[in-house]
């Protein structure tokens, strides 16, 4: 994925992005954070194609980027699967495929057998991992993640880093996921970026060289997530000014 010179303005408008340069090789996990309001949800939404670049260049490898987001958007008249079924569905695939690709999505993020449940009988992280198995019936190279464990509890969303690592390593997918917490960035992400508040310009990058177990609670995950909102509070300190 390559950006260059990315920039958004709404009408007449204040900037909301300026001269965004980016390039994420494939496979890769990149964490976003910036305070709210900073242009993030916006930069996603360019590169999912949701929306055009004011000026400059957006080029996503493979056919494009599927989008995820912090609310699960499951159809609630529709079971598990079937909400996995209709992202394939929409892709052209076969009645006679579908069921069994859609099967084998729910096996992957740990819901084999809750095919037929209903979406009121998920709990929260259920939804969010039929959600993500939704994302990736769309066979996109390109995984954008916008908040998507920001609703849940400590624990749950704990459980998900790791299966949203599994499923990471699994796939091979290039993962850009934004949040607010610092700490989840430093646990999941391969390079961390920094985004000023507005207008939005990526200002630090950080590489994420944990060894061994990376756990939130790790002392390298909260040394350099130390670090990080050192930096964060400086941006929001400036914009406040």
């Amino acid at each position: 994925m390559r950006l260059q010179g990315v920039s958004k303005r709404y009408a007449d408008g204040p900037v909301i992005l300026d001269g965004i340069d980016l390039q994420i090789p494939r496979g890769a996990f990149v964490c976003l954070v910036g305070a709210s309001g900073c242009g993030k949800s916006t930069l996603l939404n360019i590169i999912a194609g949701l929306e055009p670049p004011s000026v400059g260049e957006v080029h996503v490898e493979g056919d494009g980027a599927a989008l995820m987001f912090q609310e699960s958007a499951l159809l609630p008249w529709l079971t598990a699967r079937r909400n996995v079924e209709l992202a394939l569905r929409l892709r052209g695939v076969g009645r006679a495929d579908r069921r069994a690709r859609a099967e084998d999505l729910l096996e992957l993020v740990h819901l084999g057998g809750a095919g037929d449940k209903a979406v009121h009988e998920l709990s929260g992280g259920m939804r969010q991992r039929v959600a993500l198995a939704r994302s990736l019936a769309q066979e996109r190279d390109v995984l954008l993640m916008d908040e998507p464990f920001g609703a849940l509890d400590a624990i749950t969303r704990d459980l998900l880093h790791d299966e949203l690592e599994r499923v990471w390593r699994a796939t091979g997918r290039t993962v850009v996921f934004v949040t607010h917490n610092v700490r989840e960035a430093v646990r999941l992400g391969q390079r961390v970026l920094l985004m000023s508040s507005r207008p939005g310009r990526i200002v630090r990058e950080w590489d994420v060289d944990v060894t061994g177990e990376r756990y939130i609670e790790a002392p390298a995950v909260a040394n350099l997530a130390k670090e990080i909102t050192g930096h964060l509070r400086g941006e929001i300190r400036r914009h406040a000014v």
